[in-house]
């Protein structure tokens, strides 16, 4: 199939209401009934050069529709707003992620992610700068040994627990919920 076109037809109220609930029980769309109804005519009727559609490699064409229960479309729209993108995104994101078995971060939260653990990791050199001068010289007007140790520390658990909060981000694309810590 080098392309697609649009088929229509105009029919009373009625036939439309009809058709809609014969296409109900089947899962299907109307359109998807009435493009099933005239492939099979076509298939029956000995035409020969009817043939199976092709998926195409048109981006447009790349579309696919899935119905959810209510309760699965407010999970994946606080998911989605969770994580500030459009529903349609993070689901092309979570398929992709399983398709190829990856772990996927937003860009914006890994930029920021990244960027934070770079400050804490400063802050930790200059903390450690400070501590080494403090152990030279113990008279210095600097904060006290203790004070930069216990900086030290915080800028530590900091950097630990934003990589821990870029671990558990990578493992919920997994399994659908980040583990809770705290």
């Amino acid at each position: 199939m080098t392309g697609s076109t649009h088929l229509s037809t105009w029919v009373s109220s009625d036939v439309k209401q009809r058709f809609a609930t014969a296409a109900a029980p089947q899962s299907l769309s109307e359109s998807a009934l009435l493009k099933r109804l005239v492939e099979q005519m076509l298939a029956s009727g000995g035409i020969d050069d009817v043939t199976e559609p092709i998926a195409s490699r048109d981006p447009r064409d790349a579309r696919l529709t899935v119905r959810l229960v209510p309760e699965d479309r407010a999970l994946l729209c606080e998911r989605a707003a969770a994580r500030t993108m459009p529903v349609a995104t993070y689901v092309s994101v979570l398929v992709r992620s399983h398709l190829r078995r990856l772990a996927p971060l937003p860009d914006r939260e890994l930029s920021s992610l990244r960027a934070a653990v770079r400050e804490l990791a400063a802050i930790g050199r200059n903390l450690n700068t400070m501590t080494r001068l403090l152990q030279q010289d113990v008279h210095q007007a600097v904060p006290g040994r203790q004070e930069v140790l216990a900086m030290l520390r915080i800028g530590e658990a900091l950097r630990d627990h934003v990589r821990a909060l870029i671990k558990a981000n990578l493992i919920s694309w997994d399994i659908g919920h980040a583990e809770q810590s705290h």
